[in-house]
Parts: C-alpha cells; sequence; structure tokens
C-alpha cells in the first residue's frame, strides 16, 4: 500500500474524552481552547458526511492509536486527526459499549483550581473541596495518606454540534495493512519517521 497521504495529519489535540449518558456513546477529541475547537469544526468536521466518518483505535501494547478521518465537501481543508494516548478505564469502557456507533463531538479541557469551583467538587486526589486547607497558597488535602498538595480538577465542555459515527474499529498494529485510513496513519507518523530516522 502507497504510505502518501494525499490528506493532511493533525494531532494539536489534548486527548480523547468519552462521555456515555445518552442514546449512543460520545467521543470527543479535545482541544485547551474553545476557539481552536470551533474552528477546526467549522473548518473541517463540519464538512465531513457522517457516512463517511471512519475511526480506527489500533492498540500497541499500553497505549492506543486514536485515528480519525473522512471524505469531505470541502476537499481542500480536510484533515484527519490522530493521537498516540495511554489505554484508560474509560477506553475499555468504550471499546466494550459503543455497540458500532457513536456520537462525535468537539470538547475542551480546562483546569479548575479551588477558588473556581463549587464546595462539592472533587479534586484530581478523589476528595471534595471540603477536605482540603484553606487560606491563601496553601489547600493541602487534609487526609493523612493523601499526598495532594493543591487541589486541581478538571471540567470538560462539549461543543453542541454533533457527527454520527458508525464505522469503528479496534484493530492490533499487524491488523492495518488491510485498513487504508490506518495503513496512512502508521506510514506517514510513524514507519516514514522511522525511517528518515534510521537515514540520518
Amino acid at each position: 500500500m502507497s504510505s502518501d497521504s494525499p490528506i493532511p495529519w493533525f494531532d494539536s489535540f489534548l486527548g480523547v474524552a468519552y462521555r456515555y449518558y445518552e442514546i449512543r456513546m460520545n467521543v470527543v477529541p479535545l482541544f485547551s481552547d474553545l476557539k481552536i475547537a470551533r474552528k477546526f469544526w467549522m473548518d473541517t468536521m463540519h464538512w465531513w458526511n457522517d457516512h463517511s466518518i471512519k475511526i480506527r483505535f489500533v492498540e500497541t501494547g499500553d497505549t492506543y492509536w486514536f485515528i480519525m478521518g473522512a471524505e469531505s465537501r470541502n476537499p481542500k481543508d480536510n484533515r484527519s486527526i490522530f493521537k498516540v494516548l495511554p489505554k484508560s478505564p474509560h477506553y475499555e469502557r468504550f471499546k466494550k459499549g459503543h455497540e458500532g456507533g457513536a456520537y462525535l463531538r468537539l470538547g475542551t479541557h480546562t483546569k479548575k483550581f479551588k477558588k473556581d469551583v463549587k464546595d462539592d467538587s472533587k479534586c484530581n486526589c478523589g476528595h471534595i473541596k471540603f477536605d482540603h486547607e484553606e487560606g491563601d497558597g496553601n489547600d493541602a488535602c487534609l487526609y493523612e495518606d493523601c499526598d495532594c498538595r493543591k487541589f486541581e480538577t478538571f471540567q470538560v465542555n462539549l461543543l453542541k454540534k454533533k457527527k454520527t459515527v458508525t464505522d469503528i474499529k479496534f484493530l492490533t498494529e499487524n491488523e492495518i495493512k488491510d485498513d487504508v485510513l490506518a495503513w496512512n496513519c502508521f506510514s506517514t507518523n510513524k514507519y516514514n519517521q522511522e525511517k528518515e530516522s534510521s537515514d540520518e
């Protein structure tokens, strides 16, 4: 198979969130800035035909490659996206429960600190805001067995627009030669880079 990818690859996003509480599960590429997420949606994903959207998860040990692309009604601005991510319980839950389809949405991931959240908000350590010290610059967790020194949490905000994806596959690296999207991604973003490194 050819490794020349006519569509550029985009990986300037933070990662992927999974949401489970709608008719279909949600796959949510996350951005750090709402304006960037909206612009990516309008420039690229808005033009994607739902029936042509493909998502591939290629497992490589403790990590997986998230790969997504589609045919576009605006081919000059089309991009496919990928990110290498660590496997997580959320990924495993999506893998077991997606039932062949998902909603595709974009979102933002924002860090929040003690002053930004409500009293019942949980810190990344798992304890609520009330369980952290009071005072400026000192908000360590009060639980003795917790080594958290600063209250931090995050918030995921989803864009309202969504697409429906029904072409979702989970592959191993040995199986990608039979899948054009996964093969192009690995050829461009892994194999060609490895070859260029060894040529130097």
